[in-house]
């Protein structure tokens, strides 16, 4: 059990405890990320200064600065913490928190704040069992969850307790807590003057993923494995974390080459190059928007009527993309990649709209044929407008032979369907048409 005397605690005596644990932050001056609750003048920051937040649900990804926000809420409204998790922790165990947090408010008045980790872990009779303390605020609660409290928590207990989502840190944040771990003295390494090449700290925040944790304690084992005044090499940094580092510029050449090989791969019906590819990216960490954007060109320039389910599968795995989110959206990308890829393939889609626009762009654009304007007027009607018009569907076989096109030289036929997929029955049903 840990308590918030941990604000207080100094150097020596905190000296055995994780770099990650040492360095969380003692004021919300210190504390980095969630700008979007914690920003300055936001309602959120307000009420914890003020110590009138009340019970909450941190639903995060790892790594998020769940556990410090709950010691910030807590050195806040001077409170006693008290932190389990809900996997080792039963009703009876909740009832010796309400208890002890009853004499304590009595002894010294010192408020309890029950900070219950994995709380997604409860069962609906755990939970209930928290509903009574909270009503009459015997200990306030934090409870920590990677899961979606909607789903899993009792609605008994979301009308209690305020759910706040977290979002993972960004590289930006991910740097700050780095850079700040080796300068500070006091909590940090900065006693020990040592550095971080920038390529090792470029690949440690890359891989890090918005994981602050894990960020720190690869930072602190490698620490433990470079002498005082020394620096962080890149090779250290792979080994620890099992990861080459991949040099991936996102502006640079690299990027672009890598993106041009991932869609002639799918082009040339290469499934494992282009998951290959596909892979490279999002282990150094492209922006899934980005690839799903060119399989969408892909499917209808380079599969078009070959398969006219690609361009809708993949729009709803572009929808799917944005919504699920990493890493989880790695999963689509793949699916979508492996059934491109294996489809039958045709540009004639993408050839025939590219001649028709270099006709209109280059050549006299001649007048609409009079039988194929529009005459919502009796007026325009007597002009000879829509005069002779054949309705395609009065005609048995669904279409009649009539001029569609304007006069002129144009380089037609536009749309040549090819011997592929379904763009086969396309190229009969149009030599049945002629």
């Amino acid at each position: 059990m840990m308590q918030s005397s941990l604000f207080g605690a100094n150097a020596a005596s905190s000296a055995h405890l994780p770099l990650a644990t040492r360095m969380r932050p003692r004021m919300l001056e210190e504390y980095v990320g969630q700008q979007h609750l914690l920003g300055e003048g936001m309602p959120l920051r307000r009420a914890i200064e003020q110590g009138t937040l009340g019970s909450v649900i941190l639903w995060a990804p790892p790594g998020c600065g769940k556990t410090s926000l709950a010691y910030l809420i807590a050195h806040y409204t001077n409170a006693y913490v008290e932190s389990h998790s809900a996997v080792a922790i039963g009703v009876a165990e909740i009832r010796k928190v309400a208890e002890r947090a009853r004499q304590r408010l009595q002894a010294t008045g010192q408020p309890t704040l029950l900070l219950l980790d994995e709380i997604h872990h409860f069962t609906r009779t755990q939970q209930d069992s928290l509903l009574g303390y909270l009503e009459d605020g015997t200990f306030t609660l934090v409870g920590a969850t990677t899961e979606n409290p909607f789903l899993i928590l009792s609605n008994a207990l979301l009308s209690r307790a305020r759910v706040l989502t977290l979002q993972p840190l960004t590289d930006d944040e991910i740097r700050l807590l780095i850079e700040r771990a080796l300068s500070d003295a006091e909590r940090g390494l900065g006693g020990r003057g040592l550095r971080i090449e920038p390529d090792a700290l470029q690949h440690l925040i890359r891989c890090a993923n918005g994981d602050a944790r894990l960020a720190l304690n690869v930072l602190e084992t490698a620490a433990l494995q470079t002498p005082d005044g020394g620096v962080i090499a890149l090779p250290l940094i792979e080994q620890l974390l099992q990861k080459p580092m991949l040099r991936y510029d996102q502006q640079g050449d690299y990027h672009y080459d890598t993106i041009s090989a991932f869609i002639k791969s799918v082009r040339g019906s290469d499934p494992d190059a282009a998951l290959h590819y596909l892979a490279r990216m999002l282990v150094a960490g492209e922006d899934p928007r980005f690839i799903v954007r060119r399989l969408l060109i892909l499917a209808s320039e380079d599969i078009g009527n070959a398969n006219p389910t690609a361009l809708v599968l993949t729009a709803a795995g572009a929808q799917a993309v944005e919504r699920v989110g990493m890493p989880e959206a790695q999963i689509i990308l793949g699916h979508l990649t492996t059934y491109l890829a294996c489809s039958p393939k045709s540009n004639a889609s993408y050839l025939a709209i590219k001649r028709a626009l270099d006709d209109v762009r280059t050549k006299p654009l001649t007048p609409i044929p009079m039988h194929l304007r529009n005459a919502p007027h009796s007026g325009m009607r007597e002009l000879g407008y829509a005069e002779g018009y054949k309705y395609p569907h009065d005609d048995p076989r669904g279409w009649v032979e009539q001029q569609y096109l304007p006069e002129g030289d144009w380089s037609v036929p536009y749309y040549q369907p090819t011997p592929h997929g379904a763009e086969a029955k396309i190229r009969i049903r149009g030599r049945e048409a002629e």
